[in-house]
């Protein structure tokens, strides 16, 4: 069920930075989370691809892919606040094990700690969908991390908002080995990478060599996933066939993205 009212407050550019997207305190909830949409479905992408799933999509982000899939989270974000108590309440309605906790980027709000903690203090599996640039302290059963690639930068061509503004800030921003590592050594982790096209996969290699190089943990191919840039069947089109291949030719896990194969760019699936 989308959860965003006609009224509902934008989260504005400042709220990318951490420490300025905290949405206050209010005791025992743990405080409010911007949630734009919460709803049930299968989960699309990733190892876990077809489970039933409750999706939690905070509002607000740090960075701002050009293509990204939740636009109305980041580069137009809406939201209503509800209070962690009102998120678990609202998850609690579904008849679901799996509770995927996505954005946005829901890791810079304080709040999605305390909720990660209830959901796994409830018995949820819970998968947080984040870019890596972040590293939470709170349980996460599977963290899917998806570093950025320089292809995700809203070059001036390329910036929905047709300003240019970001670029700068989202090329500094998009891609923390440290965090990325941190990550991988803490949690479950899987490393899925936004493939627009053959011409990314040089940089695929050079980060993933790079992780494996920072981190303590072990990162297998296996743990690499590509996925087909498309927010739409017409678009997967164009992509899914030229991904697969790589996947075939590096030796990588290709994932789908199965709720747009299913219901196309439908909100709320």
């Amino acid at each position: 069920m989308p959860v965003a009212s006609d009224d509902a407050v934008g989260v504005t550019d400042a709220d990318a930075d951490r420490a300025e997207t905290d949405c206050g305190t209010d005791g025992e909830s743990g405080g409010d989370l911007p949630i734009n949409e919460l709803f049930h479905s299968l989960q699309g992408e990733g190892r876990l691809a077809g489970v039933p799933s409750v999706f939690v999509r905070t509002s607000g982000c740090n960075l701002r892919c050009w293509f990204c899939d939740s636009y109305h989270t980041s580069w137009e974000p809406t939201h209503d606040s509800l209070s962690v108590l009102d998120v678990l309440a609202a998850v609690e309605d579904y008849d679901a094990d799996h509770v995927v906790l996505t954005g946005g980027e829901p890791l810079i709000h304080d709040a999605s700690e305390t909720l990660l903690a209830e959901l796994a203090d409830r018995g949820y599996h819970t998968t947080v969908e984040t870019n890596g640039t972040i590293v939470p302290d709170a349980p996460i059963d599977l963290a899917s991390v998806s570093p950025k690639l320089a292809s995700s930068t809203p070059t001036a061509e390329r910036d929905p908002a047709g300003d240019g503004e970001w670029a700068e800030r989202h090329e500094d921003r998009r891609l923390d080995v440290s965090a990325l590592a941190d990550l991988v050594e803490t949690y479950e982790t899987q490393l899925k990478f936004v493939v627009t096209g053959s011409e990314d996969t040089a940089e695929i290699e050079r980060v993933v060599e790079r992780v494996r190089d920072a981190a303590s943990a072990r990162v297998r191919d296996d743990d690499v996933l590509l996925m087909p840039e498309g927010q739409t069947r017409a678009e997967l089109n164009e992509t899914r066939e030229v991904v697969a291949d790589l996947a075939l030719e590096y030796g990588y896990r290709y994932t789908p993205r199965l709720h747009v194969d299913l219901w196309n760019d439908a909100p709320g699936t």
